[in-house]
């Protein structure tokens, strides 16, 4: 352990070791034994050496010794936490600065055997494509690399599964939004509450049906035979009253007292008319249940828009993390392929002995780490595909997965000019269907508080009724002949009231519960606004900066790589900085994606994702005129 610290500073400080001592080996434990023995042997030789009496400077041996050095096997090398990154970085500093009192034996051994070995030819350079170039964007700004042979599992069983529908170049947001109105099951579901509220507004109109009665009484045996047949029909108005009409005829013989039940023989027709005059008037029982019904119809819409937003935003949250899913999937096989492309390089110059063996043996692994995070990727981009298809679906409902070759790039992110907060907040508070819900309850509330007004009203009804017997006469007194019209009043009056009266305390207590709530949730649609902005303005900031490391560190890498290729450098040190671009070109893509989150949450705040339901829902009932326009 302490060999393999000795020889990572080595490494970092400039200072390193040609090969391997004879009978070390790359990671077993005679190696290291060999490397202890050859460095105490050499020690007591080496001891007269001055302090800082040497110094190694230039290229001439610096390729091939401190490649060899970067090929001893150490995890850490490759993927270094911060902790031990700096103190590396610290162990470094210390190594390079002459004050040093002491140099270790095995920095003495690595000194000695450096004026010895030959020089290392150079081999010309093959450029090596960056991570990621320097265009606007900052994402994969180099040529789409060929995925060709190396999709994840789930491209490939995702390919074919369009389902018959024609497949999109890209894969856009639209076209996730679109098929959550078209087909997405949640949303089947609550349009199905409008049915519900359709038919329960429905049931409501029944109390102003036209209503036939009849009857018919007959009294075959006994002193008193009589016949008896009427049928008429009643129709509720609006005002609260009724209208009626029928027809009767009574034959037989009556007893004295019910003379009023004989009819002439053509039998009789009557008309007639009920109408309040001061309660049940403006409204009544019927009216008042037609019209919450009506509200409550109109309110489910709204709730249907608050769920639409909701399924829109997850269906928003779905799609950017599969599309920064498929960001990252792309930088990790774009680093791989570097790795895959250095290993070419070195196994030529191993083959020209040029390097020794161990560097190759340590690209190799720094490949197959590669592979296993290639895999990782492609694996969370498989499962966001996935979780994708709860909202993207064909024309019959049917999930879609869709494939890596339908990844967009990032949008442009917007502006700071475009994020107006005072204009966000009017749209907000003019959109957001909760205030609608809040404004319908109110209007329901308002029509059980008319209700209840209504009940402390004196029932003064008034009726008038006209007759017309026809046909024969059956009485010679012909008392049925004549046109018979009947007026007159009824009169009723609860003396307490308490009923009317406490129904109306407790409406005025919930309006006022309401609108205590109505206040609560204009603030919290506002500060959701202000919320959603002060994100984005933020993750702005943070894709700026993002995007400034991922240029900053993709140049060092690629100066390490050229100089590695020149023999400047070693493979360690390569590693490193090309693993610092990748890791730079990962943030760079979740900065993105917590802009475009907090995107989809800015829309969701201003309820810009709403849909026209009349085209989809029940149609409106028109047998009663409230059915289909409700007064304001």
């Amino acid at each position: 352990m302490r060999t393999t610290t000795l020889l990572l500073l080595l490494s970092l400080t400039g200072c390193t070791v040609s090969r391997w001592p004879q009978g070390a080996t790359k990671s077993g434990s005679a190696g290291t034994h060999a490397l202890a023995a050859r460095e105490a042997r050499d020690f007591s030789a080496s001891a007269q050496r001055p302090a800082y009496g040497w110094k190694l400077t230039g290229s001439q041996h610096q390729a091939e010794s401190e490649t060899l050095a970067s090929s001893k096997p150490s995890p850490a090398a490759i993927a270094l936490s911060a902790e031990e990154s700096e103190l590396l970085r610290s162990a470094a500093s210390a190594g390079r600065d002459e004050s040093s009192e002491q140099v270790s034996p095995v920095v003495q051994v690595a000194a000695e055997e450096i004026a010895d070995t030959p020089k290392l030819p150079v081999v010309p350079p093959s450029p090596a494509p960056p991570l990621l170039d320097s265009s606007e964007d900052g994402i994969e700004r180099n040529a789409e690399a060929d995925t060709t042979g190396k999709e994840p599992a789930a491209a490939e069983a995702a390919s074919g599964v369009w389902n018959g529908e024609a497949q999109p170049a890209v894969l856009s947001l639209e076209d996730v939004i679109f098929s959550v109105y078209r087909s997405y099951p949640k949303l089947e579901a609550a349009l199905s509450d409008r049915g519900i509220a359709a038919g329960d507004q429905l049931a409501a109109s029944g109390a102003f049906d036209l209503k036939i009665k009849g009857e018919t009484r007959n009294q075959p045996l006994g002193y008193y035979e009589t016949y008896r047949h009427a049928i008429g029909a009643v129709q509720p108005t609006m005002n609260g009253g009724n209208v009626y009409g029928g027809y009767r005829i009574g034959r037989g013989v009556f007893e004295p007292w019910y003379k009023e039940r004989q009819t002439n023989e053509g039998g009789e027709l009557k008309v007639g008319a009920e109408v309040p005059f001061a309660r049940n008037r403006r409204i009544d029982e019927r009216r008042a249940e037609l019209l919450r019904t009506a509200y409550g119809r109109q309110l489910v819409d709204a709730e249907i828009q608050a769920q639409l937003i909701e399924f829109v935003q997850g269906a928003s949250y779905a799609w950017w993390m599969w599309v920064s899913a498929g960001r990252n999937y792309r930088i990790a096989e774009r680093v791989l392929s570097l790795a895959e492309e250095r290993t070419g390089r070195i196994r030529r110059q191993v083959e020209e002995q040029l390097v020794d063996p161990p560097v190759l043996t340590d690209n190799l692994r720094l490949v197959a780490e590669r592979k296993a995070k290639l895999s990782e990727t492609s694996r969370k981009l498989q499962q966001s595909a996935i979780k994708l298809s709860l909202y993207l679906r064909d024309a019959e409902g049917r999930p879609l997965v869709a494939g890596p070759e339908l990844l967009p790039e990032f949008p442009d992110l917007l502006t700071r000019s475009q994020l107006d907060l005072e204009a966000s907040v009017e749209r907000a508070l003019s959109q957001r269907p909760e205030l609608v819900a809040y404004e319908l309850k109110r209007q329901q509330l308002q029509v059980d508080q008319n209700e209840a007004a209504n009940g402390l009203l004196p029932a003064i009804d008034g009726y008038v009724t006209g007759s017309q017997d026809m046909g024969e006469p059956t009485s010679k007194k012909r008392d049925k002949s004549e046109f018979e019209l009947e007026a007159g009043l009824l009169l009723d009056v609860p003396l307490q009231r308490r009923k009317a009266r406490g129904k109306l305390m407790a409406v005025q207590a919930k309006l006022a519960q309401l609108a205590a709530k109505q206040r609560l949730m204009r603030d919290a649609i506002a500060a959701d606004v202000q919320s959603a902005i002060a994100a984005l303005l933020a993750a702005i900031e943070q894709v700026e900066q993002a995007r400034e490391a991922v240029e900053l560190a993709e140049e060092l890498a690629r100066r390490e790589r050229r100089n590695f290729e020149l023999g400047a450098s070693d493979l360690l040190k390569v590693t490193l900085r090309e693993q610092y671009a990748a890791e730079s070109a990962m943030k760079e893509v979740e900065a993105q994606l917590v802009f475009f989150l907090a995107l989809a949450d800015f829309r969701a705040a201003v309820g810009d994702d709403r849909m026209e339901l009349d085209a989809m829902g029940v149609p409106c009932v028109p047998s009663v005129p409230p059915l289909c326009q409700l007064p304001k």
